[in-house]
């Protein structure tokens, strides 16, 4: 067997037996629905929590917590303990603590969780207290990230979110106050309404708040969503695609200079505090999903779960029932794929001996589908290692991974450019 054989069934088989230390857990709970939000979500109203009596104030939330538990009982372990927990949503805070410990109890107990694990938690502003971000500490959590969105109240309101920009102060002050040093913000570019002033004034507010870690999406308008029966692309008073790709590069420019590494598309970090789990999902490494509609990578299969509470408790019953999930391995070409889509958002790139494995062909139709965009600037290929550029290669990876797609997929796999 040749070296490039050898080097491909190697790298197939770990990938087969890759035991996953990742679990993601979907909180699908959230107080209503942004504008903008396409996630599956259940909406469960405005009502206050009763922070001081410690009830627990939505009974579907409870019901939830006892199905959620129950796949992770389910699912076998693959020996690993975990390093990174990340619960995302919806919006995870709105759990108890006491529904927050139940979950990670049970992960615990299951798969095991290391010692020096990262385990993150999504929060909103105005959805939590003191106490509750204290038993959410207690409980194990030693990373949050919080959805600012924006700095402009007005802002939040076209948006249809429920915090103002003071909730946001006063979410952070409780980050502190619990002594969580490694805490995320997230704001989003291109919103209607948005100028470029404003949305340097909400970069300069969250770097004066000093996380550790800064997420920063564009907007896109979802089919079926608020925003998607509003507002037409491009069109104000959204920005111009223009304005929106100046956006992205002031961002780059301010947190730069502010000691934030661009190591990832839409992700900033000041150094140690890159987010541990999402690299497993950009290294198209295994990890686990659970919760409704979460997605799962294990042993080269992908597999997301039911959409609808009542859906995913249905598939659950099934699955402590009959212990098996039906679901097909991926092929080569579509690993490829993924390989290339998740990868390339990464500021490293792509190792050229990752490609490799997957075949000398399939390494070259790659290096010369990027040839153009070489030319461009938007790539960089090495003897190592090639990249998207930054941030010119960042803000055209949708164009270069197209033509990949375009070049690489088989049909049912190509991309739809309707």
């Amino acid at each position: 067997m040749n070296t490039l054989a050898t080097a491909l069934n190697a790298a197939s088989n770990a990938a087969l037996t890759e035991s996953p230390t990742a679990a993601y857990v979907h909180i699908p709970f959230c107080r209503r629905r942004c504008y903008y939000c396409d996630f599956p979500i259940a909406v469960v109203g405005d009502r206050p929590p009763q922070w001081q009596q410690g009830q627990v104030e939505f009974g579907t939330i409870a019901h939830y917590v006892a199905i959620l538990c129950q796949e992770i009982r389910a699912t076998r372990s693959h020996s690993e303990p975990l390093q990174t927990v990340f619960l995302g949503g919806g919006t995870p805070s709105l759990l108890t603590a006491e529904q927050l410990e139940q979950i990670l109890q049970t992960l615990d107990r299951q798969f095991g969780i290391a010692a020096d694990a990262e385990i993150s938690m999504e929060i909103d502003p105005n959805t939590f207290d003191l106490d509750r971000l204290k038993g959410y500490r207690r409980a194990g959590i030693n990373r949050v990230s919080l959805g600012v969105q924006s700095f402009q109240t007005e802002l939040l309101q076209s948006c249809g979110r429920t915090h103002t920009a003071a909730d946001i102060y006063a979410a952070v002050e409780m980050i502190h106050q619990v002594n969580l040093t490694n805490f995320s913000l997230d704001l989003i570019s291109g919103l209607p309404h948005l100028t470029l002033d404003s949305w340097q004034d909400s970069l300069e507010q969250a770097i004066a708040l000093s996380p550790t870690h800064l997420s920063i999406y564009d907007l896109t308008i979802e089919p079926g969503t608020t925003f998607d029966r509003r507002y037409q692309p491009g069109v104000q008073p959204l920005p111009s695609d223009e304005m929106t790709a100046q956006m992205y590069r002031v961002a780059r420019q301010k947190l730069a200079g502010a000691g934030y590494g661009h190591y990832e598309i839409s992700n900033y970090a000041k150094p140690g505090y890159e987010c541990r789990h999402n690299r497993v999902y950009w290294q198209n490494r295994s990890y686990y999903g659970f919760g409704m509609a979460a997605a799962s990578y294990v042993g080269h299969q992908r597999f997301t779960r039911p959409r609808t509470r009542q859906a995913y408790a249905e598939w659950v019953q099934d699955y402590v029932d009959n212990g098996a999930i039906d679901c097909p391995i991926t092929e080569p070409t579509e690993r490829l794929l993924d390989t290339l889509m998740l990868g390339l958002r990464l500021s490293e790139g792509l190792r050229l001996e990752k490609l490799a494995a997957f075949g000398e062909r399939s390494l070259q139709q790659v290096l010369t589908c990027l040839q153009p965009f070489q030319l461009r600037g938007w790539v960089e290929v090495s003897d190592q290692a090639l990249k998207l550029t930054d941030p010119e290669g960042f803000l055209f990876s949708n164009v270069v991974l197209s033509q990949l797609f375009k070049e690489l997929a088989p049909d049912e796999l190509a991309p739809d450019e309707s």
